[in-house]
């Protein structure tokens, strides 16, 4: 139950909900409720296809591109510090500035699903999780992604009223607050990449 609880928690504040949201309100400005949430649907299905894919077949992604574990770790973390820093900064990803005023059919895929909530920091975490946990471990890891992903599915569909109760500068500040964790987590993942590195290698006698 505590690795559900902590994979739950890891991949709600990787999705940076509440900066998609202002994204999700920016790119849905002026459609009816019924509409948002046709909007919202698309995007989170789409998050979880690309998303359990990600997750199922990063190691052998890996094993395919000759790239060590340890490796992809140290460049995933880059990714996710510099994505968390935007966040701190400016309360936005730095993969996804400007992207409201684009006109556009049909935003749900792109760019709200990508690379707004399925952005190329979250890639890269997603596949170092996936490869790190094996058997059981693999399956609890996808119910707490899920979970993730539903608790963002209310969160969008109430978008509306939180924009109300909190206002854009609200927002702002929770984005920034999702920064400083995601920010944690990616200096977590770049030193288990390190010390990954610097373990002594084993020699047989």
């Amino acid at each position: 139950m505590s690795l559900l609880i902590s994979t739950w928690i890891k991949f709600f504040f990787l999705f940076a909900p509440f900066f998609v949201l202002s994204m999700f309100l920016a790119l849905t400005r002026g459609e009816s409720s019924a509409s948002r949430r046709q909007v919202a649907n698309k995007a989170i299905i789409a998050s979880v296809a690309i998303s359990i894919v990600l997750l199922f077949f990063g190691g052998s992604l890996f094993a395919v591109l000759g790239i060590t574990l340890d490796s992809f770790k140290i460049g995933s973390g880059v990714l996710l510090f510099l994505s968390a820093l935007s966040l701190v900064r400016d309360g936005t990803r730095n993969h996804a500035v400007g992207m409201p005023s684009e006109e556009r059919d049909d935003v749900s895929v792109v760019p709200l699903a990508v690379p707004t909530i399925i952005g190329p920091a979250t890639i890269g975490t997603i596949l170092v999780y996936g490869a790190e946990l094996q058997g059981w471990d693999l399956i609890i890891g996808l119910m707490g992604l899920l979970l993730a992903l539903g608790t963002l599915t209310i969160i969008l569909y109430s978008g509306s009223l939180i924009e109300k109760m909190l206002g854009r500068t609200g927002l702002n500040v929770l984005s920034k607050i999702t920064g400083l964790i995601l920010a944690a987590m990616a200096a977590q993942i770049f030193m288990s990449g390190v010390m990954g590195f610097l373990q002594p290698v084993a020699i047989p006698l």
